[in-house]
């Protein structure tokens, strides 16, 4: 796929900065989209991304081709309801009502992407960098028929689970590890692969389990990694005690399997308050709405 930007860079080089006259002010970006057309938030070489997508957006709307930073590097069909990002809008383009402004890019968007909010941030707040966590979480309709509505947006498991043998296995990933064993290993070699997982749980609504996975940080396809595992211990081929086992062989050949990425959601991604009291899903030194 030819660019449509002129400032573009391979995500593991340093993103140049578009030269833009005058003074800018920083806006942050609340996203939603369904990933499934998509091969994740970064743009692409070769397909799209939805960084693509927002940043031709704002090319159109304001004729001026700018650099969109987002807080996670989602997988090809991997969705969103709090991707965060940020973007350096001259200051003169910035003075719209954040309504507005979200409205003027929305207006150039697909219908599978959405800005949800714009607002004006200070300078030292960064999408990526500042956050202090992430949620994702993870649809499984378990039912022999798989629900239409949820066809791009759950794992359709059509066999009995053991859902108290599960809960007690995402119990035992809860807490600060190596968690190696349960990522995809990456072309770049990861410094450390230690993470702290606050919260590992399992809802059950009827057919429809939620798995809710929060922590401070996530390796390459991890969660999906952590929710395929559980899934099979729910088979019965794994038990719940195998949890630890796998933690401490550090090895990914010796965990399960690796879910599908249509059942995966970031829900929502947490920033410190300005006081750094406490970890905050709304503020990081909002200057005004």
């Amino acid at each position: 796929m030819k660019d449509s930007l002129t400032h573009r860079t391979a995500p593991s080089q340093k993103p140049n900065e578009p030269s833009i006259p005058g003074a800018t002010v920083r806006i942050r970006l609340d996203i939603a989209f369904d990933g499934t057309a998509y091969q994740g938030w970064q743009w692409q070489r070769i397909g799209t991304g939805v960084q693509d997508k927002i940043q031709q957006a704002i090319h159109n709307v304001f004729r001026i081709d700018l650099q969109v930073y987002g807080s996670s590097r989602t997988d090809t069909g991997v969705h969103a309801l709090g991707m965060v990002a940020h973007v350096d809008l001259p200051s003169s383009v910035a003075k719209l009502p954040p309504g507005k402004l979200m409205l003027a890019i929305n207006a150039h968007l697909p219908g599978d992407i959405r800005i949800m909010r714009t607002r004006v941030v200070t300078k030292n707040f960064h999408a990526r960098f500042s956050a202090s966590g992430k949620q994702y979480r993870y649809y499984v309709w378990n039912h022999p028929s798989h629900l239409p509505s949820g066809i791009n947006t759950s794992w359709h498991v059509p066999y009995a689970l053991d859902v108290v043998a599960m809960r007690e296995a995402a119990a035992l990933v809860e807490g600060t590890r190596d968690f190696r064993a349960f990522a995809v290993n990456t072309s770049y070699r990861k410094n450390n692969t230690i993470r702290t997982v606050k919260r590992c749980s399992i809802q059950k609504v009827g057919s429809l389990l939620t798995f809710v996975i929060e922590g401070d940080g996530f390796l390459y396809k991890m969660c999906r990694g952590i929710v395929g595992t559980i899934i099979q211990i729910g088979q019965g081929k794994f038990k719940p005690e195998d949890i630890p086992k796998m933690l401490a062989c550090e090895d990914r050949r010796m965990a399960g399997m690796t879910a599908p990425a249509a059942g995966l959601t970031l829900w929502k991604v947490f920033y410190r308050k300005k006081n750094n009291s406490k970890a905050d899903t709304n503020q990081f030194e909002i200057e005004k709405e």
